[in-house]
């Protein structure tokens, strides 16, 4: 007899437990929670789905352990089973910034970053200081720019970009990422402004440097590009395309001595290249040592023979020299490859008049004028003529 009455007391007592469970103390969740997030970090997952199963069992909407317990899935590679602990806490509680963080976060991973990107867009402005969150948003957009960029949307990375940047000011990468996007649309104050910022983090990033010098030439701040190129020298003296850019800022400086020794530092390190031969020719033509630059644009048109530039100093050359048959030639085809040369299609022009071509002439007179108009020169600028890239494009 009294074995049935314990036995009827005991099936009363769990009924009474199912029906009307007794909420656990908030410090008693404390504990629990703080157990399982420790176990968690330790990898000890089921100790720590114990932990988080005693407050559940006892608040079922207790919306920090369903995220800890998503959290617990994730690492378990069970992420449909996370994914609804996820959106459970959320139900529970809708500001709690940690578990639309780690749906977001579990989105991206599984590849599902428009839906990735709502919920660490909505963590973020509930936490401002979630990390993890800002982090994934930023690898996002980062790749989204990437892929934009690769398929020639320059505006739309650009946009990525700068979104990237808000979130990650201090991140030496995306501030690279974009300096280089904003230079490549000809953003020169912009992209000046996203390599110094890559500088700051980075003092001696030899890339930024190298950028921060052509964003420089492109606004016409000759002299601060010349300080750049030497310290790209200085963290790089074995690449060829430092010297020969230094050479360049200081031929727009009118240091043409200067300039000639370290287009020849450029050839003394890589004599199969043309760039530096080209600019050295250009530069003797300019001080009219008509010898030294036949020389050396030879050289340049042997390695290239449709280098537009090489091309139309050549035909400069010709003419010159009175050679106006060999000068429409060669300047007929620089134009032929980029017909927005302005100096080949003045001389050109003066070259048609020569041979007593008085239409041809006119007509290239007429796409000078054109050219002019369009301020080409300007767009073009220093920028285009430091366009060199480094030798070694992936050192850092």
């Amino acid at each position: 007899m009294i074995k049935v009455c314990r036995s009827a007391l005991l099936s009363l007592f769990f009924g009474v437990l199912v029906l009307a469970p007794v909420a656990l103390p908030q410090a008693a969740i404390t504990t629990h929670l703080r157990n399982a997030a420790q176990l968690i970090a330790a990898g000890k997952l089921e100790s720590a789905e114990s932990e988080l199963r005693s407050v559940l069992q006892e608040s079922p909407q207790e919306h920090r352990a369903l995220d800890l317990l998503g959290v617990v899935r994730v690492l378990q590679h069970r992420e449909r089973d996370a994914e609804t602990l996820f959106r459970q806490a959320i139900h529970s509680q809708p500001d709690f910034a940690s578990a639309h963080a780690h749906l977001g976060r579990l989105y991206a991973q599984t590849g599902r970053d428009g839906d990735a990107i709502p919920e660490l867009q909505q963590a973020i402005r509930l936490d401002p200081a979630r990390a993890d969150a800002s982090d994934a948003l930023v690898l996002i957009f980062q790749q989204h720019a990437d892929d934009a960029e690769n398929s020639g949307d320059l505006k739309q990375a650009l946009g990525l970009l700068i979104e990237a940047r808000k979130l990650a000011p201090k991140n030496p990468d995306v501030q690279f990422a974009f300096a280089s996007t904003a230079l490549k649309m000809a953003l020169l104050q912009d992209a000046a402004d996203g390599f110094r910022a890559t500088l700051s983090q980075r003092k001696n990033d030899a890339l930024a440097v190298y950028e921060l010098a052509r964003s420089y030439g492109g606004l016409g701040r000759v002299e601060d590009a010349r300080l750049e190129f030497e310290h790209y020298i200085e963290l790089r003296p074995d690449d060829p395309s430092g010297y020969c850019s230094l050479g360049i800022t200081l031929a727009a400086l009118d240091r043409s001595a200067e300039a000639a020794t370290q287009f020849h530092k450029s050839i003394a390190l890589a004599p199969e290249q043309m760039e530096a031969y080209f600019r050295l020719g250009s530069l003797e033509l300019r001080t009219n040592d008509f010898d030294a630059a036949r020389i050396h644009l030879k050289h340049a048109l042997d390695r290239d023979s449709n280098h537009p530039g090489a091309l139309s100093a050549m035909g400069r050359l010709e003419f010159s020299q009175k050679h106006y048959p060999e000068a429409a030639g060669l300047l007929v085809r620089a134009i032929t490859v980029d017909d927005s040369l302005l100096e080949a299609h003045y001389y050109l022009a003066l070259t048609y008049g020569r041979l007593g071509q008085k239409a041809d002439s006119d007509r290239e007179f007429e796409r000078v004028k054109q050219l002019q108009q369009l301020d080409v020169e300007k767009r073009r600028s220093l920028l285009n003529r430091l366009a060199l890239p480094p030798s070694n494009s992936t050192a850092k």
